[in-house]
């Protein structure tokens, strides 16, 4: 678990930006995986069956308190080693989520593509057109940007 700990931190920052709701985050998804344990069929995928849990558990709190929350769009800070280009910074943070996810956990979080479609349980396919989309919007958001600060 010790092993986990800091990418799903990471993970769960990078979502719920707000390092109590994290901690929690990471608590209730390693509950509910222990719990799950003898559903797990292969332990050789523990780390992303984990990711996966988080994931879930994470996009339920977002939905749970947009629901309650006047502010329809969160600030997007994370700890997701935040790149040192606040340009670079800015454009991941406008991307749509399933883009975001990926570029997050591909990039980031240094995942294969095999893998990333393993945690999102999604095909690779999807993955590397939505990887290939997500790069094209951010490309296209820096050079906007650099013509702009020309």
């Amino acid at each position: 678990m010790e092993l986990h700990q800091s990418r799903l931190y990471r993970i769960a920052y990078a979502y719920l930006h707000n390092e109590g709701d994290a901690l929690e985050a990471i608590q209730e998804s390693t509950f509910r995986a222990f719990r799950k344990l003898k559903k797990l069929k292969e332990p050789s995928y523990f780390g992303t069956w984990l990711i996966r849990i988080l994931l879930n558990y994470c996009a339920d709190e977002r939905k749970r308190k947009s629901r309650f929350s006047p502010v329809t769009e969160i600030h997007e800070s994370s700890s997701w080693d935040r790149p040192a280009d606040p340009d670079l910074a800015a454009a991941v943070s406008t991307l749509d989520r399933d883009c975001k996810q990926i570029i997050i956990l591909s990039y980031f979080e240094g995942f294969s593509l095999t893998e990333v479609a393993d945690i999102l349980e999604i095909p690779t396919g999807t993955v590397k057109s939505r990887l290939h989309r997500a790069l094209g919007q951010l490309r296209d958001q820096l050079e906007t940007k650099g013509d702009a600060s020309s």
